[in-house]
């Protein structure tokens, strides 16, 4: 476009509108197409005809003015001066840019004269204060940019650019997607505005901020006539990475479909104008050569050998009519309305109240009153207009994708239907879409947001949850606890329940089990030998009695182990540890017997010692007696006191519940493990002062070897008790109590059974008493 010289001391030329745009000519011939089919019609409009002038705006505000002021003046804008008389005007079908739209409503608003706009979704628009005879057939902005923020909020699009043109279109639609974006968490990174009057300075350097910000999301508001030179730029610098958001007004722009855009505008999506069927307009422009209305000097070149199609495809692209439908639909909207009007009946319609016009004499301001009213369907679809002059907003989500020829084609993913309930008006199709990769992905399930050190907090990184949380949402930012009885998968996405461990019937278990029973059986074995050869001498002499109570007791530690195999219960938990601790003392207290009666039965043979009559039969079974009864009383208070119980241990292994026995009071597990230790080290210290007593068979020498095994076995049990985790824990107070069992069986029956077996020759009284020479 050539501005004229405004210098203000000679009359200024008019506007020279430079080039020609195929698709706007396309709009102006739809409209023309309608004009006939009405003309030609019987139902609509019968026996009038409607007549129509075509002027050119070149998409810009003041020539827009010019030709309405023209057309108010007369037919022709040329010949006839301005303000000469009045036109025989009744309706305008225009404009296509919002600012054009502006003006053009401005200067027909003192006559009343309706105005139908295809293409101008200027929110400011729908101010019937401001504009009461403006009226449209594409949805308010409104409900565009409440389109693209559910957009941005359901790809998760948080850190984003936007780009407006230097109009009311593009001022209206940035303050309306600001307010929409408040509080949702998507944060604008810029705001660039593209001149009217094309600068390529200004517009390298918003180019220049695209591609320097961490924003790789833009949202663009801008006509086609504009961003063609800006996109011209853009590609010359070579930039790319950056998915764009079509505003309306170019997202359906053929302009842009050549394959030498795709690799700098693939992926764009945005909010077009549903698409709509017009019959027969493929035909009807075939039928118009459109270079012979533009000056040819405007056009490039032609052969002759041209084809329509490939020379004016945007001309000819009337594969899915958008906006050349709302052109349509206007037109027809106005012929309803005239349609209305001259059948009117006295009583009905927007004059109720008086009598109907003369339609011989039809006011512009008459027909707004029916426009307001109007209700009609065409190619299947209501048209109407509400209280503010806006049509029911609708919108298909457009993508742009690669075609079988390198060329962009505009694939339908989806749709926005303002008419529905709020947060169900967007539906789009994912597995369709095609879209260019942003600042910061979508974080899956499984993980969580983090911003990153430094950049805005709409650039954030993707997490893993920590063990033991879950997210089973894309884009959380937080991971969820899962409950206590529960674990997190191995994708972090759902709380599964613990591994429920405790010693059971596995290989270890198992093995542990196989070990008692085979000691229990082996005890019993020695019990079988020392019952059929209990009148030989090395029975006789090492007291049977004691060695059978011995060997009973041997026989209950190996089968107690058992109990602490499986589930733990109530009753287990009580019986395990008391078992445990009453049989062991018992067991102890039979070898302090058997160690107080070897120590005095030597000491008995010195002159005048009669230490023997105190350590009868009686008074042993006395000491077994007494010293496991002090046992039982603890064991007793104990289990009265604070018994032993099962417990889940959610603690020790987070991804585990461990189901063990809580001894219920540390004080009485280790009085009666200490009580044991007492009787053992007793044992210890008096074998040990006899280990020197004459005979072949020390008996106190076995003895003393027996307990510091014992000791032994429960020193180290104590620090691997406390360390060891889960059914381990248990495994090792297993293992002390079979380690200690056998230690004592083999070191004070391995050899008596030894001679008894092998070596029978042995088991003589003198060979033990060591008078064999």
């Amino acid at each position: 476009m050539e501005m004229p010289d405004l210098n203000s001391t000679y009359k200024p030329p008019p506007i020279q509108c430079n080039g020609f745009d195929p698709r706007a000519f396309r709009w102006a011939l739809t409209m023309r197409l309608a004009v006939e089919e009405i003309n030609n019609s019987k139902d609509l409009l019968p026996n009038h005809t409607l007549g129509y002038k075509i002027f050119d705006s070149c998409a810009y505000p003041l020539t827009g003015q010019r030709a309405a002021l023209a057309v108010l003046n007369g037919p022709s804008e040329v010949s006839s001066p301005l303000c000469s008389g009045s036109g025989p005007l009744i309706a305008v079908i225009g404009e296509s840019g919002s600012a054009q739209s502006i003006v053009v409503s401005r200067i027909l608003q003192p006559f009343r004269i309706p105005m139908i706009s295809y293409f101008s979704s200027c929110a400011c628009l729908s101010d019937r204060r401001e504009f009461p005879t403006f009226f449209r057939v594409i949805p308010s902005d409104d409900y565009q940019v409440k389109a693209i923020a559910q957009l941005l909020q359901h790809f998760n699009w948080t850190w984003v650019g936007v780009v407006r043109g230097d109009h009311e279109y593009g001022r209206f639609a940035l303050q309306g997607l600001l307010r929409e974006l408040m509080g949702t968490g998507v944060c604008v990174a810029y705001q660039e505005m593209i001149p009217l009057l094309y600068d390529r300075q200004r517009a390298l350097k918003i180019i220049n901020v695209m591609q320097t910000s961490s924003a790789r999301v833009v949202v663009v508001f801008s006509a086609e006539g504009e961003l063609t030179p800006f996109l011209r730029d853009y590609m010359e610098q070579n930039v790319t990475g950056i998915q764009w958001i079509a505003s309306e007004a170019w997202v359906t722009s053929s302009v842009f479909t050549g394959s030498e855009y795709y690799p700098f505008l693939g992926g764009t999506i945005g909010f077009g104008i549903r698409k709509g069927q017009i019959p027969d307009l493929r035909d009807y422009l075939m039928t118009v050569d459109p270079w012979h209305y533009p000056s040819n000097a405007l056009l490039p070149p032609c052969t002759g050998h041209e084809t329509l199609l490939e020379q004016h495809s945007a001309y000819m692209n009337t594969s899915s009519p958008r906006i050349s439908y709302n052109v349509y639909k206007g037109v027809y909207a106005i012929a309803h309305s005239m349609h209305n009007l001259m059948h009117c009946k006295s009583g009905q319609g927007p004059f109720k109240n008086s009598s109907c016009a003369d339609i011989n004499n039809i006011y512009p301001w008459q027909l707004q009153h029916y426009l307001q009213d109007v209700s009609f369907t065409i190619s299947g679809e209501e048209v109407n207009f509400d209280e503010k002059g806006d049509s029911i907003p609708s919108y298909d989500l457009i993508n742009w994708q690669r075609g079988h020829e390198g060329n962009i084609e505009f694939i339908n993913v989806g749709l926005f239907d303002g008419a529905k309930e709020a947060g169900r008006e967007l539906l789009i199709e994912d597995k369709m879409i095609m879209l260019v990769s942003v600042c910061s992905d979508s974080c899956p399930p499984g993980s969580r947001k983090a911003v990153r050190s430094g950049e805005p907090l709409c650039c954030f990184d993707c997490v893993p949850c920590d063990s033991g949380k879950i997210s089973n949402e894309t884009d959380s930012i937080d991971c969820m606890s899962c409950p206590e009885d529960f674990w997190s998968d191995a994708e972090g996405t759902h709380c599964i329940p613990k591994v429920v461990e405790f010693l059971s019937h596995d290989a270890m278990g198992v093995t542990l089990t196989v070990i008692a029973i085979v000691g229990a059986c082996l005890t019993i074995s020695v019990l079988a030998v020392f019952l059929y050869y209990r009148n030989t001498p090395i029975v006789r002499v090492n007291n049977s009695e004691l060695s059978f109570f011995i060997l009973l007791s041997l026989t209950l530690c190996f089968l107690c182990a058992l109990v602490f195999i499986g589930e733990p219960t109530d009753w287990s938990c009580m019986l395990r540890h008391t078992a445990f601790s009453i049989t062991f003392s018992l067991c102890i207290s039979c070898i302090l017997g058997k160690t107080l009666v070897v120590l005095a039965a030597f000491t008995a043979t010195r002159p005048g010692n009669n230490i023997m009559k105190w350590l009868g039969p009686k008074q042993q079974r006395v000491i077994i007696f007494s010293c496991t009864l002090v046992q039982v009383i603890i064991c007793a208070a104990w289990l009265i006191a604070a018994p032993p119980f099962p417990s889940r241990n959610h603690e020790y292994q987070q991804p585990k519940i461990i189901l063990e026995c809580s001894v219920g009071s540390d004080l009485a597990f280790w009085c009666v493990l200490g009580y044991i230790g007492l009787l053992a080290c007793l044992c210890f210290v008096l074998a040990f002062l006899a280990r020197k007593l004459p005979g072949n068979f020390n008996e106190a020498k076995f003895i003393t070897f027996s307990m510091l095994i014992f000791c032994a076995v429960w020193l180290a049990f104590i620090p691997a008790y406390v360390s060891s985790p889960g059914k381990f824990t248990v495994a090792v107070e297993i293992f002390a109590i079979l380690a200690s069992s056998f230690g004592l069986l083999l070191c004070l029956f391995a050899p008596k059974c030894y001679i008894i077996l092998v070596k029978p020759e042995k088991n003589t009284k003198h060979h033990l008493m060591g008078k064999e020479k």
